[in-house]
């Protein structure tokens, strides 16, 4: 064997080329700053949250040259385009197309390559001979677990960037983008960049990474919220708040939120959660109920009682807690407020948030 790989060694001839050698380019967008062109982006969410028929929603305006949401109608216009669009979770005939019309999408602009004898994987050569023939300017694989490959262990960082290898190539030689379609893990209590699914070798191998999850809160069930988890490229994009229809999405705002404001959207919305939530908004209420103490004393009690720092947020400002800064950052209810000051907010920085898991 090692003779064998010296022999393979051997045969590898030496080439280099020099900076000076290559022409830098600009990264050309599909979607500033959502979707590059010549790039994978990762477009993940639970079950149910919309993410196909925001894809459907894209596609149909792209196919037909409609400006794609918050961007400049001038600077950013792109002419119609051809779009192909994979999935083995919604038939064509009756989910895919009907609602790609119900968009206004241009029918003769959007491709199928046909499975039926064999199911594509990423290093298919039927994707690259298609996105040629037709020019196609978006690729659309949904989802993930379908088209890396029967073979491949989607756990294993070796064999996902193998297969992700063929379709960074693909993507980068014909200059289209491509958005492949994922479900979270169930991982629930980390970020959204840690719950893509399979081995975290598939968020290093994309370069934009995008999160749709439920608006809570707001009393709209079919409310949806697009936050940027991961951006190589360019600077992080505003949050895109949209609505889920019968006939796609309508999308209605363009907000500043971090991924971090964000990450809380994607935490469960019934059962224990609630319930514990409601306990530590009683446990803090009691805990004031006699009047102020310092902040770092009531994180340390709500430490102590098992509350993590998301919850102890959540239940903080439901609890009308009053953050006020004397010698120290101190806790009160508005009842116990005798000052009538209010110093601002210490979840800024100023509390040890260490102190809670």
């Amino acid at each position: 064997m090692k003779k064998e790989v010296e022999e393979m060694q051997d045969d590898v001839k030496l080439e280099v080329q020099k900076a000076s050698e290559i022409k830098p380019k600009e990264i050309e967008w599909l979607w500033y700053p959502y979707i590059p062109f010549g790039k994978i982006t990762l477009l993940q969410g639970d079950p149910g949250d919309g993410k196909s028929k925001l894809m459907i929603t894209l596609s149909a305006m792209l196919t037909r040259g409609s400006p794609l949401p918050f961007t400049d109608e001038t600077e950013d216009k792109l002419k119609p385009m051809a779009v192909i669009y994979q999935t083995t979770e919604d038939d064509a005939d009756d989910t895919v197309v009907p609602r790609f019309l119900d968009s206004g999408g241009d029918p003769e602009k959007l491709i199928f390559i046909k499975e039926d004898v064999k199911s594509l994987t990423f290093g298919d050569n039927r994707i690259k001979e298609a996105i040629t023939k037709f020019n196609a300017k978006l690729l659309i694989l949904d989802p993930l677990s379908s088209y890396i490959g029967p073979n491949c262990c989607i756990n294993s960082s070796n064999e996902t960037r193998a297969q992700f290898n063929y379709l960074i190539e693909t993507a980068r030689s014909t200059g289209c983008a491509i958005v492949i379609i994922t479900h979270l893990n169930k991982n629930r209590d980390t970020s959204p960049l840690y719950r893509t699914a399979g081995s975290i070798d598939i968020v290093g191998a994309v370069r934009s990474i995008l999160g749709i999850c439920r608006r809570k809160g707001n009393g709209n069930p079919n409310s949806r919220i697009m936050v940027q988890v991961k951006s190589n490229l360019a600077p992080t994009g505003s949050a895109i708040l949209f609505e889920v229809t019968e006939k796609g999405v309508v999308f209605t705002d363009e907000v500043e939120m971090t991924v971090e404001e964000a990450a809380g959207y994607w935490l469960p919305d019934m059962g224990r959660p609630h319930e514990t939530r409601d306990e530590c908004i009683s446990f803090i209420k009691e805990m004031l109920k006699d009047g102020r103490l310092p902040a770092k004393e009531c994180l340390s009690r709500l430490a102590a009682a098992g509350y993590k720092k998301t919850t102890i947020k959540k239940a903080k400002k439901a609890a009308g807690v009053v953050s006020e800064k004397t010698h120290e950052w101190m806790w009160l209810l508005p009842e116990t407020n005798d000052t009538g000051e209010n110093g601002g907010d210490p979840d800024d920085g100023d509390l040890p948030f260490d102190l809670v898991s």
